[in-house]
C-alpha cells in the first residue's frame, strides 16, 4: 500500500474532533417523538414531572450534538435549543394536523394510532418537521442527517428546506421527493413516486427557489414529476398520475396524461 495514501488517510483521522453517527443523531430524534407520540414505542413515563426530565434531557443531548457538529461558531448554542424546545407546542399541532389529514384522507386508515404506527408517511413527516425547525434556525447538518434517515427508513425523501404547511397528507410515500425550495400549501395530498424537483441542477442557482410552489388543497397522484421554481400549482387543482410538468397552472385546473393502453382480446395458446 502506498505510504502516501496511508498517511493521508491517518492524518484524516486525527484532524477533527469525534463527531456522533448518524445513528445517535437520528435517536435523538426519535426519542423527541416518543414523548409526542408513545403509540411509536413502548417508552412511557408516570409523571408530567418525568416527562420534563426527559425533555430535560434531550435538551442537552441536542446541545452536546450542535456543539460536536460545530453547528454554530459565533453564537450560543443554548439559544438555539431554547428556540427550537419553545416552538415545540407549534411542531406538535402541525403533526396533529398531519395526522388529521391522513386519518380523513384514507379510506383504509382506521385511526390515529394506526397511522402514527403504521403510516411511513407520518414517519418521514415527524423527521421533516424537527429539522425544518432546526434548519430555519440556520443548523447545518443536523436537518439533512435526520432527513436523511427518515429518507433510508421510508423512501421517502423531503428536503429539511422545504416549506410545508399543515394538513399534509403523504399516501403510500414511496418514491416522493420534495426538494430544498419547494412550498406546500394547507391539505395537499401526494401519491407516491411524486417529485416536485428543481427544473436545473446548476450549483449557480443554490441559493434561489429552484422548485415549484403547490397552493392549498391539492392532490398529485403517483408518478408525477413538477419541476422548476417558477411553477405554480393553483390551488383545488388535481395533477394525474405520470404527468410531467414544467409550467404554472391555475387554480382549479385538472392536469392528466393521456396515454393510450391497446387491449387485444383473443386466446392465450398453451
Amino acid at each position: 500500500m502506498n505510504p502516501a495514501f496511508l498517511d493521508e488517510l491517518f492524518s484524516k483521522q486525527h484532524s477533527r474532533e469525534p463527531v456522533p453517527n448518524n445513528e445517535v443523531i437520528a435517536s435523538w430524534a426519535s426519542k423527541l417523538i416518543c414523548l409526542l407520540y408513545p403509540e411509536l414505542s413502548t417508552c412511557s413515563f408516570g409523571t408530567a414531572v418525568e416527562i420534563k426530565d426527559q425533555f430535560d434531557s434531550l435538551e442537552k443531548e441536542l446541545i452536546n450534538l450542535l456543539n460536536a457538529t460545530k453547528a454554530c461558531w459565533d453564537c450560543n448554542n443554548h439559544f438555539i435549543v431554547d428556540q427550537f424546545f419553545e416552538g415545540l407546542p407549534e411542531m406538535y399541532r402541525l403533526l396533529n394536523t398531519d395526522i388529521e389529514a391522513i386519518v380523513d384522507g384514507d379510506p383504509a386508515a382506521r385511526n390515529r394510532f394506526e397511522v402514527i404506527r403504521a403510516y411511513p408517511g407520518f414517519y418521514a413527516i415527524c423527521f421533516y418537521r424537527i429539522a425544518h425547525a432546526l434548519y430555519v434556525l440556520d443548523v447545518p447538518l443536523l436537518p439533512r442527517i435526520l432527513t436523511e434517515y427518515a429518507h433510508s427508513k421510508t423512501g421517502i425523501d423531503i428536503h429539511p428546506g422545504a416549506d410545508i404547511d399543515e394538513y399534509l397528507h403523504i399516501d403510500h410515500g414511496t418514491g416522493i421527493v420534495i426538494g430544498e425550495t419547494t412550498i406546500i400549501g394547507k391539505r395537499v395530498k401526494l401519491y407516491q413516486g411524486v417529485t416536485l424537483g428543481a427544473l436545473s441542477v446548476d450549483k449557480s442557482m443554490a441559493f434561489t427557489k429552484r422548485h415549484p410552489t403547490v397552493e392549498d388543497h391539492v392532490v398529485i397522484y403517483s408518478g408525477a414529476t413538477i419541476l422548476g421554481g417558477d411553477t405554480v400549482i393553483g390551488h383545488h387543482s388535481v395533477i394525474g398520475g405520470n404527468v410531467w410538468l414544467t409550467r404554472s397552472v391555475q387554480p382549479g385546473s385538472l392536469v392528466y396524461h393521456n396515454a393510450e393502453v391497446t387491449v387485444t382480446e383473443g386466446k392465450i395458446l398453451m
